[in-house]
């Protein structure tokens, strides 16, 4: 990513107050001193835009013929490299919807198409691994993941055991810096 459009996200970011810090307690259960609510950036077209941009950039000589992107914060990012980059997209449920086609996986997923993979963001990358399986298990090859802000909370090393190259665009680190 170029250095401009990298200070661009994190001033936008940061003006959409995208992290908190603080006390917070997760989804998860567990306690954190900060916060990353990514829907105040997906929610925003000058951020996406930008998303779309610098993912589109690094991709541009990869032979890709998919942008997926799971249910719910990473519809919008795939949405917005596939209107920049001129890719289909996928969506990827939670989990199989119980009526009409009860697709898991919407949109045309031919088996042996090429896969780039966008989440929000990550904090162990399990759910990132969960849709990246299911895209697999229908035929689809995953050939570089990106996430918007990774937690630093695993999810680099754990899906690099899977043999995925995750690529954060920022990190938390990016923010704790600033906030110094």
């Amino acid at each position: 990513m170029m250095e401009k459009e990298y200070k661009e996200l994190i001033t936008l970011l940061e003006e959409n107050e995208v992290v908190k810090f603080g006390k917070f307690i997760l989804s998860s259960g567990k306690e954190s001193d900060y916060y990353v609510n990514m829907k105040m950036a997906i929610t925003d077209p000058r951020i996406l835009n930008l998303i779309a941009k610098i993912i589109s950039g690094q991709i541009v000589e990869d032979k890709i013929d998919k942008i997926a992107g799971p249910a719910l914060g990473a519809v919008p990012i795939a949405t917005a490299v596939s209107l920049e980059s001129k890719i289909p997209m996928l969506m990827v449920r939670k989990e199989k919807k119980g009526y009409g086609t009860a697709e898991l996986i919407e949109g045309n997923l031919i088996e042996g198409d090429s896969i780039v993979i966008v989440e929000d963001v990550t904090t162990t990358g399990n759910s990132l691994l969960k849709a990246i399986k299911a895209l697999e298990e229908n035929g689809g090859i995953i050939k570089k993941a990106f996430v918007i802000v990774d937690r630093d909370d695993g999810a680099l090393e754990n899906l690099k055991k899977e043999g995925i190259q995750l690529e954060p665009l920022l990190s938390i680190t990016d923010f704790k810096n600033k906030e110094k």
